[in-house]
C-alpha cells in the first residue's frame, strides 16, 4: 500500500468538491432535506396546479394513447415548473393548451380535463 502524508491510501475512492449527495456501493440510502421556503403562488396558479394533479391521476384510468401520454408529460412538466417557480410560463402554458388540443375527446370528457383547459385559458387570457 502506497503511504500518502500520515495515513495510508487503501485504493478508496476519492470524492470532494460536491454541491449535492453522493452515495457509492449497494443498498445505500440517501436524505436530501432543503431548507427554504416554496416560491409563492398566486390563486390561479394554485388552481391549475390542483387542476393538473387531478386530471393526471384520472389518466392514470384511460387507455393510453400517443396524445395522452403526450398530454401527461405536458402536465408533469407544467407541475414540476409550478412547484419549483411558482408560476408556469406563457411557453408553457402554451404548450399545455396544445397538448390538451391533441388529446382532444379525453381531455374534453373528463371533468378535470375541463379544469385544466379553463385553468390555463384564465392564465392565458382568453
Amino acid at each position: 500500500m502506497a503511504e500518502t502524508g500520515n495515513s495510508r491510501d487503501r485504493g478508496g475512492i476519492h470524492v470532494t468538491n460536491t454541491s449535492g449527495n453522493v452515495t457509492i456501493g449497494d443498498s445505500n440510502t440517501v436524505t436530501s432535506t432543503v431548507n427554504g421556503t416554496q416560491p409563492a403562488r398566486d390563486a390561479r396558479q394554485e388552481e391549475l396546479l390542483q387542476a393538473i394533479r387531478r386530471l393526471r391521476a384520472d389518466l392514470e384510468g384511460v387507455v393510453p394513447t400517443e396524445q395522452t401520454a403526450a398530454l401527461d408529460a405536458e402536465l408533469s412538466d407544467a407541475e414540476d415548473e409550478i412547484e419549483g417557480t411558482g408560476r408556469a410560463g406563457t411557453g408553457r402554458l402554451a404548450a399545455l393548451r396544445r397538448a390538451l388540443t391533441d388529446a382532444g375527446a379525453v381531455a374534453g370528457i373528463l371533468a378535470s380535463g375541463v379544469a385544466v383547459g379553463q385553468a390555463v385559458g384564465a392564465l392565458l387570457g382568453g
